[in-house]
């Protein structure tokens, strides 16, 4: 009797305006001629259309059926689960967003302890450096900066209004002639800084900036070392645009106060914050700002910035990868694709097993916080 091939399920999403995909067609079909069996949501908000996985060998199935595949079928997606009560039973491999103990972290996973399911999550899958395997951050960062500049691009006409509902770019050009045209053709003098500018999502930010036009001299560039002696930041006030591309591991002072924006009254410059970390929920969350997460249809939140003061707005949409959608999910689908390959031997591959050592130890952490 033949062995039965090693299966993937690729998930539908259901956070919305969530286009991007964990599994493109292009890795589909390397995975299908490694000999996977791939099945694939239908899914009408992807970005890919359900024949573009058919045409490479995918199976399509009902949209949202995952519930009631086989419980040995391991489920790929991208962002977390709706919220719901019930059990999970089936291996999950996606972002969860709750080993860092994000609001409602202890009662997700609770949902695996009672179904006996497990969890990958893909923020923690490392190789042997510790390096991410796979991280949307470059077109994070690329889409946060854009989407500040579009926002500053409306406040600068001080008339009250605010940036409207963003919807996804067919590719990066076309991301770029819009954010330059919002800027009225280029955004040379305009002031950002970015800081983690030495990482993924740091280079993505400086790279859309440079490609809408700033001055070099225009994008301030911090990581580690600018930051060491301890926020908060008198430079972050003084540009227009500040992009925050920090890996949050453990407290750090603030980069940014509402004490600090108070005092510093009219002689602020800053006027729009994009915090792509997006700690919001965060105990330790750096930019103490805001407290709440954006979405694409209200791209921004204001802040309180004390009366008679210029206005100041926060951009802290957790997605905004899926502003590139395609090109966002072949990058990511791609760098993840060597792991992916090593899935089935996932109790002796590296990759997996310390995933999976994580895993039982947030669980452990979670049915504690619970009682359960």
């Amino acid at each position: 009797m033949a062995a039965t091939p090693p299966q993937l399920w690729l998930r539908c999403e259901k956070k919305e305006f969530e286009r991007r995909a964990a599994l493109t067609p292009t890795t589909a079909k390397k995975l299908i001629d490694a000999g996977f069996e791939i099945f694939v949501e239908r899914d009408e908000q992807r970005i890919f259309d359900d024949a573009e996985y058919e045409k490479v060998g995918c199976k399509l199935v009902e949209n949202n059926s995952w519930p009631s595949a086989p419980t040995t079928m391991p489920i790929i997606g991208l962002k977390e689960l709706p919220e719901s009560d019930d059990p999970i039973a089936h291996t999950h491999i996606q972002f969860a967003h709750c080993y860092k103990r994000q609001a409602g972290w202890s009662k997700v996973l609770s949902r695996f302890h009672r179904g006996g399911g497990s969890l990958y999550d893909l923020e923690f899958l490392t190789d042997a450096s510790g390096r991410r395997v796979a991280a949307f951050g470059f077109h994070a960062g690329f889409a946060g900066a854009a989407a500040g500049a579009l926002a500053f691009a409306v406040q600068k006409k001080n008339d009250g209004t605010r940036l409207g509902k963003l919807e996804p770019y067919e590719n990066e050009a076309a991301m770029v002639k819009s954010v330059r045209e919002a800027l009225g053709g280029s955004g040379k003098g305009v002031k950002a800084l970015v800081i983690g500018a030495l990482g993924r999502c740091g280079r993505g930010a400086v790279d859309l900036f440079r490609k809408i036009g700033l001055d070099e001299d225009d994008i301030v560039k911090w990581d580690m070392d600018e930051t060491a002696k301890g926020g908060p930041f008198q430079e972050i006030l003084d540009v227009d645009i500040f992009v925050n591309c920090i890996y949050l591991s453990s407290a750090i002072p603030p980069f940014l106060s509402h004490e600090q924006i108070r005092a510093a009254g009219t002689s602020r410059r800053l006027s729009v914050v994009v915090d792509v970390s997006c700690d919001t929920t965060n105990p330790f969350n750096p930019i103490p700002i805001y407290n709440i997460n954006t979405t694409f249809s209200k791209p921004t939140v204001d802040v309180d910035v004390g009366p008679g003061n210029a206005p100041m707005t926060v951009v802290s949409i957790d997605h905004l990868p899926t502003l590139l959608p395609r090109e966002a999910s072949e990058q990511f689908s791609s760098d993840l694709l060597p792991s992916l390959m090593e899935f089935p031997a996932r109790s002796e591959k590296r990759v997996w097993t310390d995933a999976q050592s994580l895993f039982e130890q947030k669980l452990g952490e979670a049915v504690k916080e619970e009682g359960l």
